[in-house]
């Protein structure tokens, strides 16, 4: 057995000091949660508004599913477009597409106003197919995509599928032929089971690590308007018609509003005292979902690259996929290396005491990511693995983001739900939090939070 041990992690900042609550506060908005949902709201709340912001977390900075995630910035849903259309519309449902996508941007914003010089690599990244059923899906998603206005996949077929003349003719302009050669060059893998390939800009950062950056900055840039407390875990929340009590124990933060920044798997109960029950409705608002991962240094040689392997061949399904990442990385000597990072294997928990990050990290799952690389994976293979790390991520019901007003008491918001690709969705949610702060009224939207939750839950590729 091998410890949880992220790379993002082991490239922060040991000697940064941290403060926690060690008296009674006071800021017009408080948030809670210090991942990179917290991070994005508290800079665009700052950044665009005069509010004062307190920022309190359980454990430390990015310490969460931030810092135990695949590192993988990609702007798509772990839902196509099909479902989020046949379940919001397809106006309301390519509007929530647009919304990832134009994160990009706020990425690049919050890079360069911080003047970070962290490594940020975008490219192509790729993600295989093995069978008709997910071909069509994704045919499907793309004519959907292209009807809305928004851009389309590179969706690349091998010629010698099997399938070719089953192919819809409304699709003949959506995808490409391509030697069976290139589908397996740009998956990088020798298993020949992958006939289809799509590709779309992809990209990879240290979240954790850009989180800590961007918190430097913050504290600099806002002095007197913004304190941040680790180690403060929030156990209760009351909620007035005009304000919020966080219970951290011995002492207690007062704010105008209070913004949910967490993977929404948490240990906190909140008191309603307008008279309608948030609580019950918060606990059922995320299922909790634990990710594994290896990771091992080879020489930097190779570009950076995002690759998922879709290896169930129904369409639509639950179960995990396996994705492989390559990227810059600077290890103990400060000599740069390319980082291989492979994930997939998962474990639903129904209680977030089930898990802690001090867990260790189970030989099955090593098992099963060393038997996909095998068969998989054409490049060099070093074990055992310098880092073995595993977190917890929550998905909400419908795999979409919470992000906006508490219907049931405004004073309380949410940009929770990491969805297993939490990036840019995070960051346009603490966007959208702070044209929220600043009273900007916005139309009904995906993200919306709703007054009664499906307990169903939805999860496509």
């Amino acid at each position: 057995m091998k410890k949880n041990q992220s790379p993002w992690l082991y490239q922060l900042r040991k000697e940064r000091p941290t403060e926690f609550l060690s008296k009674d506060v006071r800021a017009d908005v408080a948030i809670i949660g210090a991942g990179i949902a917290g991070i994005a709201t508290a800079f665009f709340t700052l950044r665009d508004t005069e509010k004062s912001v307190i920022m309190v977390e359980r454990h430390k900075l990015a310490h969460g599913a931030t810092g135990h995630n695949a590192g993988q910035v990609v702007s798509y849903f772990e839902r196509g477009l099909k479902s989020l259309t046949e379940e919001f519309g397809l106006m309301m449902a390519a509007e929530g597409q647009k919304n990832i996508i134009d994160a990009w941007l706020l990425l690049d914003e919050m890079y360069l106003q911080a003047k970070l010089t962290i490594p940020f690599s975008r490219f192509m990244g790729h993600a295989g197919l093995v069978s008709f059923e997910q071909v069509l899906l994704h045919l499907t998603n793309n004519a959907l995509k292209r009807q809305s206005g928004l851009a389309t996949e590179e969706i690349l077929i091998s010629d010698v599928a099997d399938f070719l003349d089953d192919i819809p003719k409304e699709f003949v302009n959506l995808y490409a032929l391509a030697p069976q050669e290139k589908i397996l060059k740009l998956l990088e893998t020798k298993d020949t089971s992958y006939i289809c390939v799509l590709s779309s800009q992809k990209g990879c950062i240290n979240s954790a690590l850009f989180c800590e950056e961007i918190l430097l900055y913050l504290l600099e840039t806002y002095k007197g308007r913004f304190t941040l407390y680790e180690h403060t875990p929030i156990t209760k929340l009351v909620l007035h018609s005009d304000m919020a009590y966080l219970d951290a124990g011995t002492h207690f933060v007062e704010s105008d509003r209070v913004v949910l920044c967490t993977n929404g798997f948490e240990n906190v109960t909140i008191l309603n005292e307008t008279g309608l029950d948030i609580n019950t409705k918060f606990h059922h608002l995320v299922d909790g979902n634990v990710g594994y991962m290896s990771g091992y240094l080879e020489e930097m040689n190779k570009p950076p690259i995002a690759i998922s392997y879709l290896t169930n061949p129904e369409a639509e399904t639950s179960d995990p996929y396996f994705y492989l990442t390559r990227r810059e990385y600077e290890y103990e000597d400060e000599k740069r290396y390319n980082l291989i990072s492979i994930g997939g294997p998962e474990m639903l928990v129904n209680d977030s005491r089930a898990y802690t990050h001090e867990s260790d990290f189970p030989s099955e799952k090593t098992k099963e990511i060393d038997e996909f690389l095998k068969k998989t994976y054409t490049g060099n293979i070093k074990v055992p693995y310098v880092f073995t790390w595993h977190g917890l991520m929550g998905y909400t019901k419908n795999g979409v983001r919470l992000i906006g007003v508490e219907p049931k008491n405004p004073v309380l918001l949410y940009n929770l739900g990491c969805n297993g690709v939490g990036i840019l969705p995070s960051l346009y949610g603490g966007k959208k939090i702070s044209e929220v702060l600043s009273g900007l009224k916005h139309s009904p939207s995906i993200w919306d939070v709703p007054k009664e939750y499906d307990q169903t839950k939805h999860h496509e590729i």
